[in-house]
């Protein structure tokens, strides 16, 4: 057993399918297939159950999936710290986020940070549609600042802030000049959409379902925050945000309106809580005094 053949346990596991597996791995069908036979003959269970649509984890399956997941993003962070070292960019930082952030308090704080570690190279990696966490754990980022509601089990994280809600609107729609909306202002407004996203973070940010009940229209969809935002420029749906949205996506061709009585945005800061980086203790160390010094 390797790592290879983890990975390739993983990715069947996450596409149901061994003939998309195998082009998502870019090797032919036949070596796949042969390797995880290998597999299950090396470990002595059955892992996979294949059927004409595809193939489905026994439940050994799934349980040797999981760890494989474990094992693959240590192995991800083993390469990561020797990449450092062997670079010379043991200096440096990776701060994973999606879309404006924590607005002006992420700003602060790598302020705060680089004042103190001048040293240290900081790299900001914007990631679509809550895959910051994703990144993180995939050893792309060494720290994020999350958009809640995610999944950030196995990882050490804190309250960084929270945002109230913003509607967006094209210049010249009729609800665009009010001073604020509530939820049921807007219900008969398409908001714009990604299949991008997990169901339940988008649902979140619909507010799905509303308050009587009611289920969102949708717009057009969109893969990627430019997309969105040519969107509603457009008028082809509306677009609900953080209220940074008015600051850091301000365009002459949008306007964005407060949404009151909904849940605001958490944000919380995450990271891996083995890390080998004393970088990332101190960026989570100064995250922690600016935000308790911005009350």
């Amino acid at each position: 057993m390797d790592l290879r053949e983890l990975r390739y346990l993983v990715t069947v596991a996450e596409t149901g399918h061994v003939g998309r597996a195998a082009g998502q791995l870019f090797i032919s069908q036949p070596s796949l297939s042969y390797a995880l036979k290998k597999l299950e003959r090396e470990l002595g269970i059955t892992l996979l159950r294949r059927h004409a649509r595809g193939v489905d984890l026994t439940e050994a399956g799934r349980e040797v999936a999981a760890e494989a997941r474990r094992a693959l993003r240590a192995a991800d962070r083993v390469r990561a710290v020797a990449e450092r070292h062997a670079t010379g960019a043991a200096g440096r930082l990776r701060i994973g986020f999606q879309a404006s952030g924590a607005g002006p308090l992420a700003t602060r704080i790598r302020a705060a940070f680089e004042a103190e570690h001048p040293e240290v190279l900081v790299e900001p990696r914007r990631h679509d549609w809550s895959r910051e966490v994703a990144a993180l754990r995939e050893g792309e980022v060494d720290v994020a600042i999350v958009w809640q509601p995610n999944d950030l089990t196995g990882l050490a994280s804190m309250p960084l802030t929270e945002e109230t809600r913003v509607i967006g609107f094209a210049a010249g729609h009729p609800l665009a000049g009010r001073e604020s909306l509530t939820i049921m202002d807007v219900r008969d407004e398409p908001l714009v959409r990604t299949r991008q996203a997990p169901r339940h973070w988008v649902g979140w940010w619909a507010v799905d379902p509303r308050p009587d009940g009611s289920r969102p229209r949708w717009g057009a969809e969109n893969n990627t925050i430019d997309e969105l935002l040519d969107q509603v420029a457009a008028g082809r749906g509306a677009s609900i945000g953080p209220a940074s949205s008015a600051v850091y996506f301000s365009r002459p061709d949008i306007v964005w309106v407060p949404l009151t009585g909904v849940e605001p945005l958490r944000i919380d800061l995450a990271w891996h809580p083995d890390h080998d980086n004393p970088v990332v203790d101190a960026y989570v160390r100064i995250a922690r005094r600016v935000r308790d010094e911005a009350g």
